[in-house]
């Protein structure tokens, strides 16, 4: 009986000790300090911080191999979900010629604060945060214009700077550009249908056939994770994983930022997601004064191509251009980053003459 008795303290306290490390390792996660690897070179830029945009701290990450070449203001998507626990992974390449700011957007990841109200929070709060960062990026290296480069719903945000203040910008970049939103949305419904039907899962097909009208009325989109099932989302790269990876084990991130991630997507995304179904984009913005270009994968199901184009096509601008990457679909400046890379080096080399 005292064996038992024994055996049992000891099993205790062997569960107590574990338990305690748990707690200690968490503690730590949760505290741990987060950075950006150095970048080699005498002029270089490798910075991770918060900076104060309009009355509130939003972090900002700024990485380049020589702080005197062009800048480029990148504008994530979601809503709510920032790029910059592994956007490293896929930038690499041009920070070579480039200096790169990636930034959470108020409400986003690391600049999600507990203490904030985010109720009121709007394209328009996001679209001046915008136009603030440029303001200090630019004094900050010495440069009077950047260049603007939005992805997915960043688009939404960045298409709207570059019609406001297009005196701030050298160029603006639509990267898995928004149009229509009900016409790109139907299209992804379509696609969606098509490819269960194909997979002969029907249940499936029927299911989403009860969306059409919600969707028409701009209260509901295509499931997003059916759209990746059947390849519409990335078909060369794993970007859940890279994600996981960078928000759990990434030098940009520690758990409480994790944290802040989720959080964020839950407060922001619903209230930012009613305003992109109601206030279509391409009614918000007909013009934009400075040089546009579209760039799309071909294989893209969350926005669609065919509208891209054609928004294009309507917009009023100095000089436009439509890029289809042929291998890629969301995500082409990830899938297929060397190409992007070249793209992105030859159209500054003409925007520079």
């Amino acid at each position: 009986m005292k064996k038992k008795r024994s055996k049992v303290k000891i099993a205790l306290r062997v569960f107590m000790l574990c338990l305690l490390l748990m707690v200690a390792l968490v503690g730590v996660g949760l505290v741990f300090p987060t950075w950006t690897p150095s970048i080699n070179g005498n002029n270089s830029v490798s910075t991770l911080q918060q900076i104060e945009i309009n009355g509130t701290r939003q972090e900002v990450m700024i990485r380049g191999r020589d702080r005197r070449n062009p800048l480029v203001i990148f504008v994530h998507g979601g809503p709510g979900v920032p790029e910059t626990p592994y956007v490293r992974k896929y930038q690499d390449v041009l920070e070579q010629n480039f200096t790169v700011v990636q930034y959470d957007q108020r409400g986003s990841g690391k600049s999600y604060l507990f203490s904030e109200d985010y109720s009121n929070l709007s394209s328009d709060t996001l679209v001046n945060d915008l136009l603030a960062l440029t303001d200090y990026i630019e004094k900050e290296f010495g440069q009077k214009k950047v260049l603007l480069i939005g992805h997915s719903f960043g688009t939404y945000i960045a298409a709207q700077a570059a019609n406001k203040a297009p005196d701030k910008f050298s160029a603006y970049i639509g990267i898995g550009q928004m149009g229509n939103w009900v016409n790109s949305e139907l299209e992804s419904l379509k696609f969606a249908i098509d490819q269960a039907r194909l997979a002969g899962n029907n249940t499936e097909a029927e299911n989403l056939e009860l969306l059409r009208e919600p969707i028409t009325t701009g209260d509901s989109i295509t499931p997003r994770d059916t759209i990746r099932k059947y390849g519409g989302s990335v078909r060369q790269i794993d970007d859940k994983a890279d994600l996981v990876k960078g928000l759990f084990w990434g030098t940009e991130y520690n758990l409480l930022d994790a944290v802040r991630f989720f959080r964020g997507i839950s407060v922001s995304e619903p209230i930012l997601m009613t305003e992109v179904t109601h206030r279509d984009l391409t009614e918000l913005v007909d013009t934009i004064q400075i040089p546009v270009y579209f760039v799309m994968g071909k294989y893209d199901q969350l926005t669609s191509v065919n509208e891209a184009r054609k928004y294009l096509d309507e917009l009023k601008a100095p000089q436009k251009e439509f890029v289809v990457f042929q291998e890629s679909a969301h995500y082409p400046h990830f899938e297929e980053k060397e190409k992007f890379a070249q793209w992105l080096n030859e159209t500054w080399t003409e925007l520079a003459r």
